[in-house]
C-alpha cells in the first residue's frame, strides 16, 4: 500500500508543473471533449509496477476489472466536457462437463464368477448464464487537471445455472436398482463422488434446475481525476445505494427404482421419475457505502482512465 501511494504521488508530482497547462507541447487537449469515449480499469497493478522498478521480482502490470462481483466491462460516452453517460454490460454462458467411469452392467442383472465388465463413462453438464447491465449519468467539476465528479447508477443481474447429469447404466427390471453408478456431487459444483460397485443405490439425481439469481441496485457516486498526460488520468471514487439480492425456486429431478405394485416376485422392479421444486434459498437487502453492498464492487478503489 505505501509503495502505491508512493507511486501515485510521483505520477502527481511529474505532471505538477504543467497543472495549468490544459494542452500538451503537440497541442493535444488534456481534458475530456464532447464526443469523447472512456474506459477505466483498476490503477493497483500499474501504481505496484512503478513502485517496484528496479526490482527483480517486479512484473507487468495486467487489465483488471473495478467492479470485483460481476465484472461488468464499463465505459462512458461524454455527450458534452461536462456530462457523460456511463453504461455497463457482461453477457456470459459456460458448460462444463466431467465424466467417471463405471463398469457397465450385464444386461440380463447377473454376473459369472471371474468375467471382466467393459467401462463406460457417467456424465454431469453444468451450465451457467449471466447477463448483467448498468447506466447512469455523470457531471464534472473543475477548469484545471485536477476534476470532480459525481452522477448516480442502477444496476441489474440476471444468473442461473442447470446441472445435468446421464448414466451409462441404466434402472435395472431384475435388481431394481444400477450396480455400478456415480453419485455426483448436488449443487451444480461439476465433480464426481464416489463411484458404488457392488453396493447399489436405487435413487439418483438427473437433473438441478438453481432459481434464478436477481440482483438490483442504485447509487449515487462521487469522484474525483487528475490528469497525469493528455487523456489519461489517475481517481478514485465512492458511492452509497440500495441493492437487493433474491435467488428464487428451482427444482431437482431424481430416478428412482420400486418394487412393481401387486408383483408375484419381490425382484419385479420399474423405474420412475419424481421433480421436486426447491424453495428460494437467499435474499438481501442492502443499504450503504459500496463496501457494504457488494453490487457495486469495491468501494474506493484507484482507477486508471483512458479517454479517446
Amino acid at each position: 500500500m505505501k509503495k502505491s501511494v508512493l507511486a501515485l504521488a510521483m505520477a502527481f508530482g511529474v505532471s505538477s508543473a504543467f497543472a495549468q497547462d490544459l494542452t500538451s507541447k503537440k497541442g493535444e487537449p488534456i481534458l475530456p471533449e464532447a464526443g469523447d469515449w472512456a474506459i477505466s480499469a483498476s490503477a493497483n497493478p500499474f501504481l505496484n509496477y512503478i513502485g517496484m522498478l528496479g526490482s527483480a521480482s517486479n512484473s507487468a502490470p495486467q487489465f483488471n476489472f473495478l467492479n470485483g462481483n460481476n465484472s461488468l466491462i464499463t465505459g462512458k460516452y461524454f455527450k458534452d466536457e461536462k456530462t457523460a453517460y456511463r453504461v455497463g454490460l457482461n453477457i456470459g454462458f459456460s458448460n462444463n462437463s466431467v465424466s467417471n467411469n463405471v463398469n457397465q452392467d450385464p444386461s440380463d442383472g447377473t454376473l459369472a464368477p471371474g468375467t471382466v465388465r467393459p467401462m463406460v463413462a457417467d456424465k454431469q453438464k453444468v451450465s451457467n448464464t449471466g447477463i448483467g447491465l448498468s447506466a447512469g449519468i455523470e457531471k464534472r467539476k473543475g477548469k484545471t487537471r485536477l476534476q470532480g465528479y459525481y452522477g448516480a447508477e442502477a444496476f441489474l443481474w440476471i444468473g442461473s445455472s442447470t446441472t445435468k447429469n446421464t448414466y451409462a447404466n441404466a434402472m435395472s427390471d431384475s435388481t431394481g436398482m444400477a450396480t455400478s453408478t456415480t453419485q455426483f456431487a448436488t449443487g451444480g459444483t461439476g465433480t464426481t463422488g464416489t463411484t458404488y460397485a457392488g453396493s447399489p443405490t436405487s435413487t439418483r439425481i438427473t437433473q438441478i434446475k438453481n432459481g434464478t439469481n436477481f440482483q438490483f441496485g442504485v447509487r449515487g457516486f462521487v469522484g474525483v481525476e487528475y490528469f497525469i498526460l493528455p487523456k489519461i488520468s489517475l481517481g478514485g471514487e465512492f458511492g452509497w445505494g440500495i441493492g437487493i439480492s433474491t435467488t428464487g425456486a428451482g427444482q431437482t429431478t431424481t430416478e428412482a427404482s420400486y418394487v412393481k405394485p401387486n408383483a408375484p416376485t419381490a425382484t419385479s422392479y420399474a423405474s420412475s421419475t419424481n421433480t421436486v421444486k426447491n424453495p428460494g434459498n437467499s435474499s438481501a437487502f442492502v443499504v450503504g457505502t459500496d463496501n457494504k453492498n457488494s453490487i457495486f464492487g469495491p468501494s474506493g478503489s484507484l482507477r486508471l482512465n483512458f479517454y479517446f
